[in-house]
């Protein structure tokens, strides 16, 4: 009878050409008592794909086909108990059949518990019988084996779900997993996915977008360098119109923009001579970021975003930055190197145009010296290119107008004259360099795992900074270099608007509120005072952490050390996600908090893989036993992130983080998956794990 349905349902299928199926299978044991079980099967989708519920549709309508799990061989040797629990299933209306169906999208997980009759039984065969389709087309159904290890140590022998064939052929029956109610199943209008977090606590559901059909590219990590890169070009970019804005800067524009258009014989000549000026101003910056690449090598770079007394150094210097900003003191260059560079600046010819681009860096150093201070800092802890990737964003920016005014000089005309709004530019710049500074700290503090600066405390700081900010923007503070208003500007309180709704947006963080708009600047969650949130509920008593491992952010059970994770790994017959990572990262911050949270991340992530995060960045010291001289380092090895920084430089050859590198359950890596760097794309990060666990 089995085969005869499976053949009718072949022949009406909408789409009969052979392809790759686009859904995984696996099979997880949970022991709840001395006989008892509970049996998770996991089908995971490709973007795009669904599969049906296990709901059975009345006689008198003909519609999908229902999703069932039938356990082979087992006959007296088990007693199911109670139905297949499904989560993730929902029902919403479908234009191909033209009334409501039950499906998953992208995750779903089953439920059996069961009974064990036979104290010999050591693994479990069973069968999942499905069909899958997309908004356009269905396959064929067809049937995958999944296998439920009852004693941990038990070995499938080969040829073990050859039960299943044997059963189709001689038309014998399994036994088949009981289906749920239709009535336990939501309504939605629209298509969405309905994941859950089956092993810590209570079923969540949570709606997600339904993923688009994307392939994903076998090779990430150019694309995440050049992410990289591009963030901090287009960061330092306006930080260079900020910088024009300021003081120092922003009355030199007209005053230059006219010396070449009077000095010069014709209008083209000025023009020229304001593309070389403009031209020298990048020179200028991008030397000074070069400067930077060629004194520190990729080791040196790496120590300045994770050494403490680097960071304390840099929290210092921008503090000072900050306080200049605000009006307690001006940072300036000796006046002799003013003078000179300007003196050298009337020798004329293009030497002159030169001196006029170095003595205009030099006097208005007291602006943008603490802005640029603070790209090197933020650049070189990239590493690379880094700096001069800054530097040349930050100079364009500042080279553009006395360029592009020398060329339409009647656009002057338009500039707003110089004022209080120019010291507003320089105390508002003040405030986000003490926030910065802030940043600094928090990294010295979870380097050493000192709790210091917890994240509420972080938290608590940043409040007070941007609240002290937004009343500053409204007069309600008053500071050295302010004049005398009696009034505010209506793009001064709209400024004051947007930093006041910041605030007030922080507060919830302090009761464990995930503040995802700043993920990776303040402290990750489970570095607080309250790690899991103000009134958390406590953690499932059923939950076992295996020795070695410990709860990390989302109640992830993760590995610090590459060896026992591996070991566990092999123990439980379950992939690697090697995570390298550091406290100091910003973007492993943001990984974590925006993309780790999702559902289908999630799932997988407790579920389907045994995590081992690896920090680079550790300052505790190794045994003195277990220290050593590294070639690759050219250096002696003595701490913990020593260790990993160095494993990540011999295995991966690259020094960046977050990295992220898929192993197979012995611990091998995986030849035709290769391994990708900082991706925020939900839907791109998750397809990558989906597909390494095919591999």
């Amino acid at each position: 009878m089995r085969k005869l349905l499976f053949a009718l349902i072949a022949l009406v299928s909408l789409q009969l050409t052979a392809q790759e199926d686009p859904v995984s299978w696996s099979g997880e044991v949970i022991k709840l008592t001395d006989n008892e079980y509970e049996l998770i099967t996991t089908a995971t989708m490709e973007p795009g794909w669904h599969i049906n519920s296990q709901v059975i549709l009345p006689e008198d309508n003909f519609g999908p086909i229902p999703t069932s799990i039938s356990f082979y061989d087992v006959e007296g040797r088990i007693e199911l108990i109670g139905e297949n629990k499904e989560i993730g299933s929902y029902t919403a209306y479908s234009d191909i059949w033209e009334f409501n169906v039950y499906e998953f999208t992208d995750i779903a997980v089953f439920k059996q518990k069961i009974k064990v009759l036979d104290p010999d039984l050591e693994y479990i065969i069973a069968s999942a019988f499905y069909q899958t389709c997309d908004d356009e087309m269905c396959l064929r159904p067809t049937h995958e084996g999944v296998s439920f290890k009852i004693k941990p140590e038990a070995v499938l022998p080969a040829g073990a779900f050859d039960v299943i064939e044997k059963y189709l052929d001689n038309d014998k029956e399994p036994i088949v997993a009981g289906a749920p109610d239709a009535s336990s199943i939501k309504m939605k209008e629209i298509h969405e996915n309905h994941a859950t977090d089956t092993d810590t606590e209570k079923v969540k559901e949570e709606e997600v977008k339904k993923k688009n059909n994307e392939e994903l590219k076998e090779d990430t990590q150019g694309e995440g360098e050049d992410r990289s890169l591009w963030g901090i070009f287009i960061v330092a970019f306006l930080s260079g119109f900020a910088a024009l804005l300021t003081p120092c800067v922003f009355p030199m524009i007209p005053l230059t923009v006219s010396f070449f258009t009077k000095q010069s014989a014709n209008r083209a000549s000025g023009i020229g001579k304001a593309f070389l000026y403009g031209f020298f101003i990048i020179v200028v910056y991008v030397l000074l970021g070069t400067v930077v690449v060629a004194i520190f090598g990729d080791r040196i770079l790496h120590a300045l975003a994770t050494n403490v007394w680097v960071n304390l150094t840099f929290f210092t210097i921008l503090v000072v930055f900050a306080a200049s900003f605000l009006g307690a003191f001006e940072i300036t260059l000796p006046q002799s190197w003013a003078n000179k560079m300007d003196a050298n600046s009337n020798k004329g010819g293009v030497l002159g145009i030169f001196f006029m681009a170095l003595a205009l860096a030099i006097i208005s150093f007291s602006c943008t010296g603490p802005i640029v201070g603070s790209l090197i800092i933020e650049s070189s802890s990239k590493g690379g290119i880094a700096p001069i990737v800054g530097m040349f964003g930050f100079s364009l920016a500042l080279a553009l107008p006395f360029t592009l005014f020398a060329i339409f000089p009647g656009w002057m005309n338009s500039l707003p004259k110089s004022g209080g709004w120019l010291n507003t530019v320089k105390v508002v710049l003040g405030f986000l360099e003490l926030g910065l500074a802030l940043k600094f700290l928090s990294s010295a503090d979870l380097v050493y795992q000192f709790h210091f600066v917890d994240r509420e405390i972080f938290i608590a700081l940043w409040i007070a900074v941007f609240g002290g900010l937004s009343l500053y923007l409204f007069g309600k503070i008053r500071l050295p270099h302010d004049g005398v208003e009696s009034h505010i500007s209506v793009g001064r309180l709209l400024l004051g608007l947007i930093v006041l709704s910041f605030t007030v947006y922080l507060i919830p963080g302090l009761w464990g509120a995930p503040l995802q708009m700043v993920s990776g600047f303040t402290p990750p969650l489970n570095y607080a005072e309250s790690p899991r949130g103000v009134g958390y509920k406590e953690l499932d008593p059923n939950l076992i952490i295996p020795e070695g491992a410990h709860l990390t952010v989302h109640d992830i059970i993760a590995f610090d050390d590459y060896n026992k994770g591996v070991d566990y790994a092999k123990k439980v017959g379950k992939p690697v996600l090697l995570d390298f990572t550091g406290w100091a990262c910003v973007n492993c911050r943001k990984m974590e908090e925006r993309v780790w949270s999702d559902p289908i991340v999630l799932k997988m992530l407790k579920d389907e893989y045994v995590l081992i995060s690896l920090y680079v960045d550790d300052a505790n010291s190794l045994p003195i036993d277990e220290q050593y001289e590294s070639e690759i380092l050219d250096a002696k090895v003595r701490t913990i992130g020593d260790k990993w920084y160095e494993f990540q430089k011999r295995e991966y050859n690259i020094a960046a983080q977050p990295y992220y590198a898929i192993l197979d359950k012995n611990g091998n890596r995986l030849k035709d998956h290769q391994p990708i760097d900082y991706t925020p794309n939900i839907k791109e990060y998750a397809a990558w794990l989906k597909k390494g666990l095919k591999k």
